[in-house]
C-alpha cells in the first residue's frame, strides 16, 4: 500500500550543490515526489519543528543549522515509503552508513548529515503538515 513521508535536503547538501543528485537518487528509489519547495527557516520555526528534541544537548546547535540556509522540505509517496526512505538515507554518523547511502555519499558528519527523513507515520504527518498546507498535495 502506497505511504507518505517527510524528507529535507539540509542547508550543507544544497549549499554544496548536491540538492539535484540527492533528488536523483530519491527518484531512482522508486519514490514518486508529491510536492517540494526551496524555503529558509527562522531559528524559531526550526526550533518548533524540531520541538521533540528540545532537551537534548544538541537541540540548539541543530536548530541554528537549520535556519542556516535554504532546505527543500518535500513530501514523498511510494509503498513502505517511511522505511525505504530510512534505509536510502543511511545512518545519522555518515562515517557508520553503509556504501550507497545519501549520507554515504553527500553528508559530511552526524551535524551536517544532508538529508532528514520521518521516521514514523506519525512524525510524518506532524512533517508534512508542518510545511505543506493541503492544498500542496494534490
Amino acid at each position: 500500500m502506497s505511504q507518505r513521508t517527510f524528507s529535507i535536503i539540509k542547508p550543507d547538501a544544497v549549499k554544496k550543490g548536491h540538492a539535484g543528485a540527492i533528488l536523483a537518487e530519491i527518484e531512482k528509489a522508486g519514490f514518486k515526489i508529491v510536492s517540494i519547495k526551496k524555503v529558509s527557516i527562522s531559528k524559531a520555526q526550526a526550533e518548533g519543528f524540531y520541538h521533540v528534541h528540545a532537551a537534548r544537548p544538541f537541540f540548539g546547535e541543530l536548530t541554528e543549522f537549520m535556519s542556516s540556509g535554504p532546505i527543500f522540505p518535500m513530501v514523498l509517496e511510494k509503498d513502505n515509503a517511511i522505511a525505504d526512505l530510512r534505509k536510502l538515507m543511511g545512518a545519522t554518523n555518515p562515517a557508520q552508513a553503509e556504501e550507497g547511502t545519501i549520507r554515504k555519499k553527500f553528508a559530511a558528519s552526524i551535524g551536517e548529515n544532508a538529508i532528514h527523513g520521518s521516521d514514523a507515520e506519525e512524525t510524518a504527518a506532524f512533517e508534512i503538515g508542518y510545511f505543506f498546507a493541503g492544498y500542496e498535495l494534490k
